[in-house]
C-alpha cells in the first residue's frame, strides 16, 4: 500500500463557532520515523514502540474489506492521524482551556459528572484533556485513567492485555492502523470484589476537518467485580471525510460483570470503523448496549468471546441510517465453553434512502454442550427509498445446544398510522410514536438521561429527513 501522509494545518481546527486553539503536532509520512516520533512524544516504553511498528507493517499489508459498505470515498492519504491541542490534562473542570471547555459544556459533561457519575474523562482530538475519579472509588482501588497515563503507571498490566488476545493487531486493516497510531482513550481496572454501583463515563470529541480519532479503551474487571462504563462520541459537520477507528478491549474475569453502553452520534462525513471485543471467563457476564447514528458509514460488530463455563453475554443495539448513510452493525459471539449463553437484540431504522443492515455471527464450538444462543434482528423502513437488510451467520458444531434466530424487516404499517391519526395525532407525531415503541427494548436499558437523549437524537434525525 502506498505511503500515507500526515497533514497538520492550523486552520483545520476552527470550531463550529469559530473559536480557535493552538495545536502541537508532528507532520510527515506515515512511516516508521513518524511512529517513533509519536511514541517519543508520549515517552512510551520500547515494547509499545514495537507494537506500533508491528501495527504499521500489518496495516500496509492488509487489504480493505471487500464486503459491506463501500470505503472507496475514504482517502486515507488525507486523514490527520495525530492531532493534539496545546493543553495539559486537567483534574479540575475549571482548569480545562476555555475553548475546549465550551464545547464539552454544551454537551453537558460537567453536569453529568456532578449528578450521577463515579468519574469522567473527556478527549479532544488525540488527547485526553480532562480525567477525574471520585475519591471514594479511588480509595477502593479502582483505577480510572487515560490510556497514555496508564502506559506510564501500570506498564506490566497494560502490556499483558493491550492488543494481545482480545483484539489482536492482525484482526483486520483498521485494527492494525489503530495499533500504529492510537492515542488517548480510557483505562479501567476494578479490583477483586469491588462493585462500582454508579457509571464511569468518557466522551470523545473529534473536531477537526479530515480528522482521525483512534482512542483505546481497556477495561479489566477482576474476579467478582462489577462496572458500568458509558462512552459518547460526536463530531461537527464538514464536507470532508473523517475517520474514527477506535478500539475497545474488555476482560471480564471469573464471576465479574461489565456493562458497556455507547452512544455514537457522529456527523454525516465520518467513517466509523470501530472495533469492540470482550473476553468473558467463568460465570462472567458481558452486556453491550449500543446506539449508532449520524455517520456516513458505520462498520461495527461488538464481539464477546465466551471462554469460561457458564459465561454469558447480552447485546442490545440501535442503528439509524438517514440520507446518504449506511449503518452496517451487529454482534458476534463465540461460544468456546459449555453452558454458555448469548442473547442478541438488534434494531435498525432507515429513512430518506439510508441503508441499515444487521451483520452478525454465532459460533458454537464442538463440545460446548448445553449452550444457548438467541438472535432477534428487526429492520424498520420509514419510506419507499430506504433499505433494511439482515446478514446472520450461524456456525454450530455441537448438537446439544439451543439456537434461535428471528428476523423481521418491514415498513411502518398503514393501519398503525391510520389508527393513531384517527385519534387526532399528526402523521409526523404518529411516526415518532411508532419508532419510540420500536426501539423501546434498547432504550429502557440505558440510564434515564441517556435514554431521553437518544430518543431526542433519533426524533431530530427523522424531522430533518422529512424536512
Amino acid at each position: 500500500m502506498e505511503q500515507t501522509s500526515i497533514k497538520i494545518d492550523r486552520e483545520n481546527y476552527d470550531h463550529y463557532d469559530q473559536e480557535k486553539l493552538t495545536f502541537k503536532s508532528e507532520s510527515g509520512i506515515l512511516d516508521e520515523n513518524l511512529i517513533k516520533k509519536i511514541s517519543k512524544l508520549k515517552n512510551e516504553p520500547e515494547w509499545m514502540i514495537n507494537t506500533r511498528l508491528k501495527g504499521l507493517k500489518i496495516f500496509r499489508e492488509k487489504p480493505l474489506p471487500n464486503w459491506g459498505p463501500s470505503l472507496e470515498d475514504l482517502n486515507l492519504n488525507e486523514i490527520h492521524f495525530f492531532m493534539t491541542p496545546d493543553a495539559q490534562q486537567a483534574r479540575k473542570w475549571e482548569d480545562v482551556p476555555k475553548e475546549i471547555k465550551n464545547t464539552f459544556d454544551r454537551l453537558g459533561i460537567p453536569e453529568a459528572e456532578k449528578k450521577s457519575l463515579a468519574g469522567v474523562g473527556a478527549q479532544y482530538e488525540s488527547n485526553v484533556i480532562y480525567h477525574n475519579l471520585k475519591k471514594e472509588w479511588g480509595d477502593k482501588g479502582v483505577v480510572f485513567l487515560d490510556m497514555d497515563e496508564a502506559v506510564q503507571k501500570y506498564p506490566e498490566m497494560v502490556k499483558k492485555y493491550f492488543m494481545t488476545t482480545c483484539v489482536p493487531i492482525h484482526l483486520h486493516k483498521f485494527s492494525a492502523l489503530h495499533a500504529a497510531v492510537w492515542s488517548g482513550g480510557t483505562f479501567i481496572y476494578v479490583p477483586r470484589g469491588v462493585k462500582v454501583d454508579i457509571p464511569l463515563q468518557a466522551y470523545f470529541r473529534m473536531n477537526a476537518k479530515k480528522g482521525g480519532q483512534f482512542e483505546h479503551t481497556l477495561i479489566i474487571a477482576d474476579e467478582g467485580s462489577n462496572i458500568h462504563y458509558i462512552e459518547g462520541c460526536s463530531a461537527p459537520q464538514y464536507q470532508e471525510n473523517s475517520l474514527h477507528a477506535g478500539c475497545v478491549e474488555i476482560h471480564v474475569l471469573k464471576d465479574a460483570r461489565v456493562r458497556y453502553s455507547s452512544i455514537e452520534n457522529w456527523s454525516k462525513n465520518v467513517y466509523n470503523l470501530n472495533t469492540k471485543r470482550a473476553m468473558v471467563y467463568e460465570n462472567g457476564i458481558m452486556e453491550w448496549v449500543n446506539g449508532n447514528l449520524g455517520s456516513k458509514v458505520t462498520m461495527l460488530y461488538p464481539c464477546s468471546i465466551l471462554l469460561g463455563e457458564n459465561s454469558k453475554t447480552d447485546y442490545l443495539g440501535i442503528a439509524y441510517a438517514g440520507k446518504g448513510q449506511y449503518q452496517d452493525t451487529g454482534c458476534k459471539v463465540y461460544h468456546l465453553a459449555p453452558n454458555t449463553s448469548s442473547n442478541i437484540i438488534s434494531k435498525g431504522i432507515s429513512l430518506g434512502g439510508g441503508v441499515s443492515s444487521y451483520r452478525g455471527l454465532i459460533m458454537i464450538k464442538k463440545g460446548c454442550k448445553n449452550s444457548n444462543a438467541s438472535v432477534k434482528c428487526d429492520g424498520l423502513m420509514l419510506d419507499n427509498e430506504s433499505r433494511a437488510m439482515t446478514f446472520p451467520s450461524m456456525e454450530v458444531g455441537e448438537n446439544d445446544v439451543k439456537v434461535a434466530h428471528e428476523a423481521a424487516v418491514g415498513k411502518i404499517g398503514e393501519e398503525q398510522l391510520f389508527y393513531l391519526m384517527s385519534r387526532g395525532i399528526s402523521e409526523d407525531e404518529a411516526v415518532k410514536m411508532i419508532v419510540s415503541g420500536f426501539i423501546e427494548p434498547v432504550v429502557k436499558e440505558l440510564p434515564l438521561e441517556y435514554a431521553v437523549e437518544l430518543n431526542k437524537l433519533i426524533e431530530l434525525e427523522i424531522e430533518n429527513s422529512v424536512c
